[in-house]
């Protein structure tokens, strides 16, 4: 099967979705369509919001290679994933938590207090809905994280064809060309 590099336009970069902390970044809430269509290998691309407060369209937030895939269950039972756990009390790291859901019944959820919670901590039955119906977390030990400080990306990668910067809803690129020279730009930030 072809690997894809899927690629969205990150609105808002708090630390949730994707989560680049403890070692991983995941993805495990929001993005239903990559987190449904995604494999191992496959990229997915975070870039910048072009809006008038953030004005960074065209630049880098986060980059990973799916390295593993879980189901929801499976993240919240593994211990590496304990301290992605959110605790929106003790500093904007645990906060930013979004290993959210925790199993109490076949196909029942409990929703932890956290970005996805309604304002006053009660869950968010809509965001219940939406996150585990598709129940998948990616997993990526081989990623760059820049959140709001990204470069710029090259000039191919943002015109025609190969343009990963999109407005709404995501796009999926299989070009295996394409997606070589995107993995090179990437190593070469290192």
């Amino acid at each position: 099967m072809a690997r894809s590099l899927f690629s969205y336009v990150v609105r808002f970069d708090s630390g949730f979705a994707p989560n680049p902390f403890h070692g991983y970044c995941t993805l495990a809430t929001c993005k239903v369509p990559i987190r449904r269509d995604a494999q191992v290998n496959d990229w997915v691309v975070g870039t910048a919001s072009g809006a008038r407060a953030v004005r960074r369209d065209g630049h880098l937030v986060y980059a990973m290679r799916v390295t593993e895939i879980l189901s929801t269950m499976e993240y919240w039972h593994d211990p590496r994933f304990r301290a992605k756990r959110p605790d929106l009390y003790y500093n904007w790291m645990a906060a930013s938590g979004d290993n959210i859901y925790e199993p109490i019944g076949p196909s029942e959820w409990r929703q932890l207090d956290s970005y996805h919670s309604s304002k006053d901590g009660q869950p968010n039955d809509d965001h219940t809905r939406r996150d585990t119906g598709v129940q998948r977390v990616l997993v990526s030990q081989d990623y760059v994280y820049c959140g709001g400080e990204g470069p710029g990306l090259p000039c191919e990668f943002t015109v025609g064809e190969t343009n990963l910067c999109v407005g709404r809803g995501y796009r999926r690129c299989q070009d295996a060309d394409t997606i070589t020279r995107f993995e090179g730009w990437i190593r070469s930030l290192a």
